[in-house]
């Protein structure tokens, strides 16, 4: 090796950013927008009405009511489950009285049919949920950072395993590099052109060091199977029902069951166990099941609270016959334990509102880590162009990529929230076409830097994005009933969180414009644009 190791790394850290730096891009975008997907997905389906808080009082009423339509509905289930209006921590807002069944299984599947109605609390009536316009919501954009788009899932599975692992090996070579790490992170230099791009990606990448070390190997976790399928194919098989005994062993399902039915005992002594163990107002769900060749059991689950074992929640179990309590392990194996504390850890899904705000702070900051590093390569290598022999044709097709995914991206996720209100409501394929509309402009973002002056495109463009999120409230004023004036009065904070969230983007996007601009009038002598 004919450099010094440091060296060798920061090269490293170079071309494996460069390499995928676009694709990880997208995939912070749209994977920080997935700590708000509830919320987004609310936004996006404006006919709903205002949440307002459900009766919770008359609780063994409801709960008798739910068992006569469960046994109506699903006599030959092999679980029922009754979830009982409460607020949920996890899902940010109150769920309804709603009841779940699965079938059992016919001959040769490993699953039945399943099945859900919503329940009116007082008549225990279907209660039909109003008609919303098809969008794909916020569990569409947080998809994508995962699935992409318009490709084969396996593929797109490996695709973004490649990505991950490449952003991995980035921030172990990123530390190896900057020797000084600490020191770095407490210096900033601005106006000093490609120093002050390094310092900038330095002090963002220390930042939230932890966090991206997390997120990248955690990322990597979910898909554990997929991308190391050996071991699961030599103990169990390589074929999709091999697979389907191996996550039942794995979380400790493999039990054949029989018929539920309405429990024996009186529920109300149960519930009332669960009320002096949790305190009131704490329980979520009743959950009927008997498993073959043991004795039909009812669990009383809690609310879910902010914790990290969020999946786990606590339970008590009782003997559905004789009314005696049960004792309840922990759910699953030690093995799948392990493994939903590190990907609930990657989702978020524990957080409470303000740790989740956290987790978006940090995503947002792993953005701006990866669009400083592509700026500063291209920052570095801009005097070069000159030079005989460099290929400015790769150069300008570069700025060009970072234009279009820096600037270009967050104006095509705004379109895709002015695609949700202006596109007609009974469109076929609406909610592909809500999709269509962020890759059309994100494509139109890099074919104008292609042919635009690239200083000027990065100005415009980050202008474009800046309105385009600064008017969202607007339109949303114009379009539904659910504006700013009223959501704010009516204390509905998901909701007006939104709108209020788009208007600060817009003002983050302006200032980078107005910035970028001042920059390049500077040193529009020298040739540089950012």
């Amino acid at each position: 090796m004919k450099e010094g190791f440091r060296q060798s790394m920061a090269w490293l850290h170079t071309w494996t950013g460069l390499v995928v730096g676009w694709v990880l891009f997208f995939m912070f975008v749209t994977g920080t927008a997935g700590y708000f997907h509830y919320e987004i997905t609310r936004w996006m389906e404006p006919e709903r009405p205002l949440v307002e808080a459900l009766p919770t009082s008359g609780r063994d009423a409801m709960i008798s009511l739910a068992l006569d339509q469960l046994e109506q509905r699903a006599p030959h289930a092999a679980h029922w489950q009754i979830t009982l209006p409460h607020y949920s921590p996890v899902n940010r807002g109150w769920q309804n009285f709603e009841i779940r069944w699965e079938d059992l299984p016919e001959p040769g599947h490993d699953h039945g049919a399943r099945g859900n109605a919503t329940l009116n609390p007082l008549t225990g009536e279907h209660q039909e949920s109003p008609p919303v316009r098809a969008t794909g919501g916020g569990e569409l954009l947080y998809e994508m950072h995962y699935r992409l788009h318009y490709m084969d899932l396996l593929l797109a599975y490996y695709l973004v395993g490649i990505c991950t692992l490449l952003m991995f090996m980035a921030i172990i070579t990123g530390v190896i590099t900057h020797k000084k790490i600490f020191k770095d992170f407490f210096t900033f230099r601005p106006g000093k052109g490609q120093r002050s791009w390094l310092d900038a990606h330095n002090v963002i990448s220390v930042m939230a060091l932890p966090f991206f070390i997390m997120i990248t190997y955690s990322g990597l976790v979910f898909f554990d199977t997929t991308y190391m399928p050996a071991g699961m194919a030599a103990l169990y098989g390589p074929d999709r029902e091999s697979r389907d005994r191996y996550f039942d062993d794995l979380y400790a399902e493999n039990h054949d069951h029989q018929a539920a039915t309405r429990p024996q005992a009186t529920l109300a002594p149960m519930l009332a166990k669960a009320d002096q163990a949790w305190g009131e107002q704490q329980i979520q769900s009743v959950f009927i099941q008997h498993d073959t060749g043991e004795s039909p059991r009812v669990e009383i689950q809690r609310i879910h609270i902010d914790r990290l074992r969020w999946y786990d929640g606590e339970k008590l179990a009782f003997n559905a016959t004789t009314g005696e309590a049960l004792p309840t392990g922990p759910y699953g194996t030690t093995t799948s334990r392990t493994r939903q504390i590190i990907t609930a850890l990657h989702e978020g899904r524990f957080a409470g509102p303000w740790l989740r705000w956290l987790y978006f702070a940090a995503g947002l900051l792993g953005c701006a880590m990866i669009a400083t590093g592509l700026v500063l390569w291209t920052v570095k290598r801009r005097r070069h162009q000159t030079l005989p022999g460099h290929d400015s044709i790769n150069m300008q097709l570069i700025e060009a990529l970072n234009v279009a995914t820096i600037a270009g991206l967050p104006l095509g996720v705004a379109g895709y929230f002015w695609a949700n209100r202006l596109l007609p409501v009974d469109l076929a394929e609406r909610a592909n076409w809500e999709a269509n509309v962020l890759f059309l402009l994100w494509g139109e973002a890099f074919l104008y830097a292609c042919f635009r002056d690239i200083r000027k495109a990065w100005v415009e463009i980050l202008w474009l994005a800046a309105a385009a999120f600064a008017l969202i409230p607007l339109l949303n004023l114009l379009t539904t009933d659910k504006h700013l004036g009223m959501t704010l009065t009516a204390g509905e904070w998901v909701l007006a969180g939104f709108d209020l969230t788009m208007l600060g983007l817009g003002a983050a996007f302006a200032w980078m414009a107005i910035k970028v601009r001042r920059r390049w009038l500077s040193d529009i002598s020298q040739g540089t644009s950012v």
